[in-house]
């Protein structure tokens, strides 16, 4: 299989059609393949190889821009702020009512980064990756020279408590499920002595830009669960390089599968054709389809998609499964070029294989084995996804 890969991805023009039928059934692990085939699947690298290196450069000089105008210029203002006396008489100061006021700015943005600060901490708490300090922390923003108010920094003096920002949506209070809680879930974590940051940090610097950068969507909880598996999946890649650039490279892919993906997380199009609503009653459709004894009990235990599917579609099961199997769900729903098509059809697929317990259980079970899905081998669940799909 790595030979199949080896030879799509030698040639000058990568086959596209070809690389998708090859990661639809999984991509190994060996070799860097993963986070190139990624890359490549999520439009961030173009079919002609020439083309890599210099858009590779080009993207992650930008990002270093994004780094300096974001987090080390506000962060500079505010370390030379209250500097000399007369600042005081400058129009811009924190009691300025004026919306586009710089202290204005810097106020919402804490509310945001706060959200993103709790979210990101609490990463797959089951796996000690997150919590580890990177290899490559960013030099720009922890040099040791610098006076320069980080996110560390600003989190910290941020006295706002952060549960006034937390944003939900559709009545849904679970988004995470209760496999991926730990023990007492609001245990904070250590901060990393200075010198070092941990890859949690990394990643609330990744979806802090983000929100910046896109100010009509910003950051919506359940958006670190997108970023997560994929900064893990560049951040472990057996290549220095790709190790070294994962934050910038996560960032662009990032923000290409947002581009996708977001109208899930845009609560004033929940109920319009690109909303998650239509996607969440396209799923009960299709099992409508595939098994009408399964979807008539469904409904007469009045067990709407929202109470579970909400979850499993806009975070892309990334809540319902460990990690490596979240990695290989994604291999299959990155290469479907009908762009997450499938993942509904895997929906359906997780309902018709627990089918015998629906029809069994009574709504309180039933509820149960929806919000903590019972079966974990997610081999099986792809391929009874690809039945239902050859079925059509």
């Amino acid at each position: 299989r790595i030979a199949d890969f080896q030879e799509v991805l030698g040639e000058p023009t990568v086959a596209l059609a070809k690389l998708r039928e090859l990661c639809f059934s999984g991509i190994p692990f060996d070799g860097g393949l993963r986070c190139l085939c990624w890359k490549i699947l999520l439009n961030y690298l173009p079919l002609e190889k020439a083309l890599w290196s210099s858009l590779l450069k080009k993207q992650r000089d930008l990002y270093s821009q994004f780094l300096k105008e974001m987090i080390i210029q506000p962060g500079i203002a505010k370390a030379n702020l209250g500097v000399s006396r007369e600042d005081v008489t400058l129009e811009d100061h924190p009691l300025n009512p004026n919306p586009d006021s710089r202290w204005n700015t810097y106020f919402k943005d804490n509310e945001v980064l706060l959200q993103i600060d709790k979210d990101v901490r609490r990463l797959y708490p089951d796996m000690a990756f997150f919590q580890r300090p990177t290899d490559y922390p960013c030099l720009l923003i922890l040099d040791p020279q610098n006076e320069f108010e980080t996110l560390r920094k600003r989190v910290e003096q941020t006295t706002l408590k952060s549960q006034t920002v937390a944003r939900n949506r559709s009545g849904v209070t679970n988004v995470s499920s209760p496999l991926k809680t730990p023990p007492n879930s609001l245990s904070e974590y250590e901060v990393l002595p200075n010198g070092c940051e941990a890859h949690w940090e990394v990643v609330e610097r990744i979806l802090f830009i983000y929100a910046k950068l896109n100010p009509g969507i910003a950051y919506v909880q359940g958006m670190n669960e997108i970023v997560g598996p994929l900064y893990y999946t560049f951040a472990t890649d057996p290549n220095s390089e790709w190790k070294e650039h994962a934050e910038a490279d996560t960032f662009f892919c990032f923000t290409n599968l947002m581009a996708e993906i977001r109208d899930n997380f845009i609560k004033s199009l929940d109920d319009s054709q690109c909303g998650i609503t239509y996607k969440m009653e396209k799923v009960y459709s299709t099992l409508k389809e595939k098994d009408v004894e399964l979807y008539l009990k469904l409904q007469e235990q009045n067990i709407k998609p929202q109470f579970f599917a909400f979850r499993w579609l806009t975070l892309l099961l990334s809540q319902e499964f460990l990690l490596p199997d979240v990695i290989r769900i994604w291999d299959s729903l990155f290469a479907d070029d009908k762009r997450f098509d499938f993942l509904l059809l895997v929906c359906c697929a997780m309902l018709t294989l627990i089918r015998d317990q629906l029809l069994e259980g009574d709504f309180t079970l039933n509820m149960r084995l929806l919000q903590d899905y019972p079966i974990s081998d997610v081999h099986l669940i792809l391929k009874k996804a690809k039945e239902l799909q050859d079925s059509k």
